[in-house]
């Protein structure tokens, strides 16, 4: 939709296709934040709508639903390639995250770089269950965004589980569960402008 893309006044040339949790969507107020910081440092940034939420305004995504959302991501970076003159990166929060990185996973030539936010490394209570099978053929510098009360995975599970991955990699601690404090009103305000740095930096020596 237009409304959820953010064009910079002075854009690099560069773009970001950003999506959405499983209990959330693209219009989630760290998305919006975090695509404003970004376009204000020149990146033309696309909030994306995954299908399964398309198909439904509320409740999780199915097992079934995974294939067709990474469809839906695939086709969001080839439309970017016709707003950006420079690289396309992808990212996502939690479930939509995952699928963006599973996705780079079989094709990395998609995109330059992954951003992670809340990766879902197991489900809470349960760390047996690592989602962690693909990490060692991610080929795509890769930046994890992680809250250090997030019940998805502890920051120490998260550094033992980044060991797999085989290129750069940056891990950036954030007080807060997985919803990186910002369900709440007293939300860290300056949170999205870090991420933009974190992200930025890890692009330009990537």
């Amino acid at each position: 939709m237009a409304e959820r893309l953010h064009r910079p006044a002075a854009p690099s040339g560069d773009a970001l296709v950003l999506t959405h949790g499983a209990g959330s969507n693209a219009d989630a107020p760290l998305l919006v934040a975090l695509a404003g910081a970004l376009a204000e440092q020149g990146l033309t940034v696309l909030r994306y709508e995954l299908p399964f939420r398309r198909a439904r305004p509320t409740g999780p995504p199915r097992p079934a639903d995974a294939a067709a959302d990474r469809d839906g991501l695939r086709e969001a970076v080839t439309a970017m390639r016709r707003e950006a003159t420079g690289r396309v990166f992808l990212g996502g929060h939690s479930y939509g995250g995952r699928q963006a990185s599973l996705l780079l996973a079989t094709d990395p030539s998609l995109a330059s770089v992954l951003l992670l936010q809340s990766y879902p490394l197991h489900p809470p209570r349960t760390p047996d269950h690592l989602r962690t099978d693909h990490f060692p053929r991610l080929q795509t510098p890769t930046l994890f965004i992680h809250g250090t009360t997030d019940p998805f995975g502890t920051l120490d599970e998260l550094e033992k589980a980044c060991a797999l991955v085989p290129v750069q990699m940056t891990l950036l601690s954030v007080a807060g569960g997985h919803d990186l404090g910002w369900s709440t009103t007293k939300r860290d305000r300056g949170l999205p402008d870090r991420i933009a740095a974190a992200l930025l930096t890890l692009a330009q020596s990537g």
